[in-house]
């Protein structure tokens, strides 16, 4: 007789219910102001707070990791030479003017076709990949930084059912955010403020940068009802010298490390050594977390809500554990949490 899976072992269980309604499309009035969910690993129990509380969560001497990336415009509007839209979204360059990206539509968009997005700059598609994605060049009087930075649109995640605003040029971004690269937000991190972040550093805690660039396939979800099956997606990732010294320092003084969102959490597990230690360098990493992991490095977790099916949220169910998280999950839909790129956050302890 076989022996049923472990809850959290199989895709499907990491469906659940929500309504369109709580799909944030709009992000708070003030990045502080978002709700947080307090997920207690150690007693199960839940609590309700404002993000601007963790200030109060972090004890003096503990480290807080931050993914330093900035989302780049790379979102690419143009017309077919019939006249008809296309779409070009850059994930990561390949030289001066090539790149990897998505395009739409798939099927009209092949190697040897040209999207013009303006006068002066085109998109030529020069040949797909393994994974469907497309090499293109950019061909830009102006130069293809430039002409990115002119002309193309802050990649909002695709189930923010509008076209981009001027307030998500900044509103898009962390405050902290540096090195250009992301075709996606590190979510979680969109609701610090200068002040907070200025408030934890003056009562001990230690600011961490590290980087890894976001990948669009960050929203792909999980296809194969066996998770082992799924093709995780592609991220570059750097860890500084400085930065390993200091989680090596904090660790020394018995403080703990937090990771702000899962793209640090990757970065900082794809850069663990044995006993804990992170040692510091850069490449692409396409580690999947998923039940049952064990962390090397992170010991607390701020993170958004996550798509169903998605290798973030098994991701968080590793940290947590399946059962906590999909309480959690049903607690915030309960009580009315604003979900995804946009919405509220947790906090996991």
């Amino acid at each position: 007789m076989s022996q049923r899976p472990a809850p959290g072992a199989r895709t499907s269980d990491y469906d659940f219910d929500l309504p369109p309604g709580l799909i944030a499309q709009t992000p708070a009035a003030r990045r502080d102001e978002s709700r947080l969910l307090l997920v207690d690993r150690g007693s199960g129990r839940i609590a309700h707070h404002t993000f601007r509380d963790l200030e109060g969560m972090i004890p003096a001497g503990d480290a807080l990791v931050v993914n330093t990336t900035r989302v780049m415009r790379a979102r690419l509007l143009g017309t077919r030479d019939s006249g008809a839209p296309g779409e070009v979204l850059l994930l990561r360059a390949l030289g001066e003017d090539r790149w990897e990206a998505m395009v739409s539509p798939g099927g009209k968009l092949r190697p040897g076709r040209v999207l013009h997005i303006a006068p002066g700059f085109d998109v030529e598609i020069l040949e797909m990949t393994d994974r469907r994605t497309r090499l293109v060049r950019l061909i830009a009087a102006e130069g293809a930084e430039a002409a990115i930075a002119r002309h193309g649109h802050v990649p909002l995640p695709p189930y923010i059912a509008r076209a981009d605003a001027a307030a998500d040029t900044e509103r898009y971004q962390t405050v902290y955010a540096r090195e250009t690269g992301s075709a996606a937000a590190p979510t979680a991190g969109l609701h610090f403020t200068p002040e907070l972040l200025a408030r934890l550093e003056g009562r001990g805690v230690r600011r961490v940068p590290v980087l890894l660039h976001v990948g669009a396939g960050t929203f792909k979800p999980v296809e194969t009802e066996d998770p082992a099956e799924h093709v995780m997606h592609e991220e570059w990732y750097a860890v500084s010298a400085e930065s390993a010294a200091a989680i090596r320092e904090v660790r020394a003084s018995g403080g703990a490390v937090w990771a702000v969102g899962t793209t640090s959490a990757r970065t900082l597990e794809s850069a663990a050594r044995p006993g804990r230690v992170v040692a510091a360098g850069s490449g692409s990493t396409r580690i999947f977390i998923r039940p049952p992991h064990s962390f090397g490095v992170v010991d607390k977790l701020v993170t958004n809500f996550h798509l169903p099916r998605s290798t973030l949220l098994m991701l968080v169910a590793a940290f947590a554990g399946y059962e906590l998280t999909m309480r959690a999950y049903r607690e915030a839909v309960a009580a009315g949490y604003r979900f995804y790129s946009y919405g509220d956050a947790m906090v996991i302890v």
